[in-house]
């Protein structure tokens, strides 16, 4: 009688499992979602760079020159946290052949600049005042998060689209998402590299220099649709 109700027993739970394993039609589809958008604000890193014999003539000019650089940044009226110095180095340097040290100081400051219209009077007073390096400019928007919300949403919208183009065919319908996988990488702004700019070359003429153009903002997902 035990072996009886034993036997009955297993195959109640391979019945159940195979009725729990029956597979759901369904189609896996990656949708994409992408948004261009002008840039309204810049990240800029400029270098003072000073070299010489003596360590502490050089460290001293170093400091002059940024102290004029963080007065035209002030001037600008950015706010206290929208720059910072981000290096600070002084390195002797051996010349093996004239037996000779020099001295090389390097101080980086990273400005966030939220004024576009103000790139060009920046730039121009930086390099006036012993910025003698622009080291990267990166251009951004201040509604990245919103950005990032509307291109989900059209990543989205695509994985449907795709679904139902290739059921249609088939007599099917779409029906609801039975699993969502967000493969979207974090946005990072793509920098301008510039050793130097044309204002370290020309006069300090009022003139124009910046084309932001514009940024892509993309969303990527992986959906599964169960099959109606």
């Amino acid at each position: 009688m035990k072996k009886a109700l034993l036997i009955v027993s297993v195959l109640f739970m391979t019945l159940s499992y195979a009725q729990e394993t029956k597979q759901v039609p369904q189609i896996s589809i990656v949708g994409e979602g992408k948004l261009k958008v002008v840039p309204d604000q810049a990240t800029i890193t400029t270098t003072v760079e000073t070299k010489g014999n003596n360590a502490k003539d050089v460290k001293k000019q170093n400091d002059q020159q940024m102290e004029a650089v963080l007065k035209i940044i002030k001037k600008m009226n950015l706010a206290p946290a929208d720059y910072r110095t981000q290096r600070v180095s002084l390195n002797p340097n051996f010349d093996y052949e004239k037996k000779k040290t020099t001295y090389n100081a390097i101080q980086t400051v990273e400005i966030l600049l939220r004024d576009l219209s103000q790139y060009d009077t920046l730039m121009e007073g930086l390099v006036n005042e012993g910025v003698n390096r622009i080291d990267n400019v990166v251009f951004q928007s201040s509604k990245l998060a919103q950005y990032q919300s509307e291109a989900r949403k059209l990543a989205m919208k695509d994985a449907k689209l795709k679904a139902e183009d290739y059921v249609s065919v088939l007599g099917q319908k779409v029906g609801n998402a039975i699993t969502i996988s967000d493969n979207s990488q974090n946005y990072q702004p793509q920098p301008v590299y510039a050793m130097k700019t044309m204002a370290m070359e020309e006069s300090a003429a009022t003139r124009e220099t910046l084309a932001a153009g514009e940024i892509t903002i993309t969303a990527n997902v992986s959906v599964s649709f169960i099959l109606e």
